[in-house]
């Protein structure tokens, strides 16, 4: 039998780290977390909730963290959570783990909620967190696994709240220099280009935003899993910044790649009407098309797998996007056909 930890860092988490824990307790030998300086009762709560703490200084580096309390856990197969994350589905997977040889590095489907609430939805990854003896992290901040293994996703779901408004108003700033502070290092560096551009994005620094995402595509080889959510997030950033030729003609530019994806769709149809809006006199030639966009998510359906996936696109979303526009254009019968679809909520994912 081989031993299963939890490993995970924290600093003045005392709001959420309790049901952090309590939802992992159950599927795990032993829970291990490294305070890197905390002034809350997080120390006293993680100790409440059976883990063992030990201390290490904040050096501005997430690697640096990570491995340590890697270190601490000791164990053959670590769990790497963060405290704004609760374990939803897959505990008996976790535990599972103790009859499998660790050989291969465990990815799980971590849910990112984006509001203040259920009802607003939320964008699901793939991160590689089940670690097995020996595999340590680098990189100063969006820190990565370094391994030459095989990568098995498994049917474990994370909960994560930690791109709410009120958790992103906490880390204003912080990133954003970690990551500069990074890019110094590693000049060119896609990923920390990529993940710059996202950081400004949330802040709706949004020129700053296109101009990171573009720099990130030239960087990066081709075929990344990131690619996804780069293009998406590259539209959206310039269609804030009242760029719509030239978001529509990137996005024809990458039509073949994604023609499968309702989340590309759905932010054509989304940059489709923001033009439209801001140019009335194209609405003629660009409604049609953003209806076409819309009810091609929904020929598509909920594709979660894609990185950076937003759930309802490829179903509610689209036909309250669809219901509302038909409402405004008179045609009603549509309209109550795709407000009627909307409430039905999700519909079966595509295969």
């Amino acid at each position: 039998m081989h031993s299963v930890a939890l490993a995970m860092i924290v600093r003045n988490e005392a709001a959420s780290i309790a049901q952090c824990l309590d939802s992992v307790r159950p599927w795990v030998d032993h829970m291990l977390v490294l305070d890197t300086g905390s002034t809350d009762d997080t120390v006293a709560l993680a100790q409440r909730c059976g883990a063992r703490v030990e201390h290490f200084p904040w050096v501005d580096d997430f690697a640096v963290a990570r491995n340590r309390a890697l270190d601490f856990a000791d164990a053959d197969w670590n769990l790497v959570l963060d405290a704004d994350e609760v374990l939803t589905v897959g505990g008996e997977t976790i535990a599972q783990l103790r009859a499998l040889r660790p050989d291969f590095v465990g990815s799980v489907r971590q849910d990112n909620r984006f509001g203040a609430s259920d009802s607003e939805g939320f964008a699901s990854t793939w991160i590689s967190r089940v670690l097995p003896r020996g595999v340590r992290y680098s990189g100063r901040i969006h820190e990565q696994p370094q391994h030459m293994l095989t990568v098995r996703k498994l049917g474990v779901y994370l909960d994560h709240t930690g791109y709410t408004p009120s958790a992103m108003v906490a880390k204003d700033g912080r990133n954003a220099a970690l990551l500069h502070r990074a890019l110094m290092e590693t000049p060119g560096n896609g990923y920390m280009l990529y993940q710059l551009g996202k950081d400004h994005a949330v802040y709706q620094r949004f020129d700053l935003a296109a101009r990171y995402f573009e720099q990130a595509d030239q960087a990066l080889p081709p075929g990344l899993t990131i690619a996804h959510d780069l293009l998406l997030r590259w539209l959206f950033a310039l269609k804030k910044c009242g760029q719509h030729a030239k978001a529509v003609e990137l996005a024809e530019s990458r039509m073949s790649l994604w023609q499968d994806s309702p989340d590309y769709w759905f932010t054509v149809g989304d940059l489709l009407l923001d033009w439209a809006c801001e140019a009335p006199q194209q609405a003629a030639v660009l409604m049609p098309m953003v209806e076409s966009s819309w009810l091609r998510c929904l020929e598509i359906g909920e594709r979660p797998d894609l990185e950076g996936a937003v759930q309802g696109r490829g179903s509610h979303l689209a036909s309250t996007n669809l219901a509302v526009i038909y409402e405004g254009l008179g045609r009603s019968d549509e309209a109550r056909k795709y407000r009627a679809l909307a409430a039905q909520g999700v519909t079966p994912v595509a295969q």
